[in-house]
């Protein structure tokens, strides 16, 4: 592959996804499209750049940035960020909202569903204490794969060994010949979109609580900048922002804050501070 095909592909996909590639990732490039090119019967990368330049709106574009923005995930990723949403942002949330027991909650970039899957399990857990409340998780991602996967809720017996705790195994999976599907409640929870980080996204109304986690390092500055500020907009007052852990909005934007003790946590600039010890 000459300079000119790399940069062209690169370009591409940075167009239509944000995300960026340096030279250093070609090999990252070559080893998602292999696939793409297996699939669609084209012998290498010259010939992919060839047919993509004949069709920049074509359907194998979409594939292409498909099989590059489709990120590794699983249950319960990291487990830090899903302790803090159980014992301390939505024990104040319960307090916080109260009088309209609502609560919406967005998964940005959730790929094949790991994480909203995850927050709908300890909400379910919670059952108790949100009787009678509206729960609301909206997850959304540009891979159309990623989302046809994550609606159907159907895991390899690999996929469901990393991070799921065996007890949640047990009590929100079945067993589906040699996959494992995570039960009907537990999907019903979840409204999955197709949505690019990139365009408008008010579209999605208010939120208390924002998952963006591990998105924002395949972005450049400016581009985590302007996401980030659109997300506040949607975010309540008194919401949160989680992040990935080797993100963080410092110099990046002063939409959000950190919120004490809670790495990762981020809470709007605006709002008065908050108690979630």
């Amino acid at each position: 592959m000459s300079p000119d095909e790399f940069n062209f592909l690169i370009g591409l996909i940075r167009e239509r996804s944000g995300l960026v590639l340096t030279e250093d990732k070609s090999y990252l490039l070559e080893t998602r499209l292999q696939p793409v090119m297996r699939d669609n019967g084209i012998a290498d990368l010259p010939e992919l750049v060839s047919k993509v330049r004949a069709n920049t709106r074509s359907a194998l574009v979409d594939t292409i940035v498909d099989a590059m923005t489709t990120n590794e995930t699983f249950f319960f990723r990291d487990q830090k960020p899903f302790d803090q949403f159980r014992d301390h942002v939505l024990p104040h949330l319960l307090e916080a909202r109260a009088k309209t027991k609502t609560i919406r909650i967005w998964c940005a970039a959730c790929s094949t569903g790991q994480e909203p899957y995850s927050l709908a399990m300890i909400l379910k857990e919670a059952d108790k204490a949100l009787a009678g409340w509206r729960t609301e998780i909206v997850a959304t991602d540009l891979s159309a794969e990623a989302m046809s996967k994550a609606k159907v809720g159907l895991y390899s017996q690999f996929e469901v060994q990393r991070g799921l705790p065996v007890q949640f195994m047990v009590k929100y999976f079945k067993q589906v010949n040699e996959t494992w599907q995570i039960d009907s409640a537990i999907r019903a929870m979840v409204t999955f979109k197709p949505l690019n980080l990139l365009e408008n996204f008010s579209s999605l109304g208010k939120f208390d609580v924002i998952y963006c986690r591990n998105v924002l390092i395949y972005f450049d500055q400016e581009t985590k900048g302007d996401i980030l500020d659109r997300m506040r907009t949607i975010t309540a007052d008194d919401g949160f922002l989680c992040l990935g852990g080797s993100e963080t909005v410092l110099g990046i934007t002063e939409s959000f804050k950190n919120v004490p003790d809670l790495r990762g946590i981020y809470a709007p600039t605006k709002a008065k501070e908050l108690s979630v010890a």
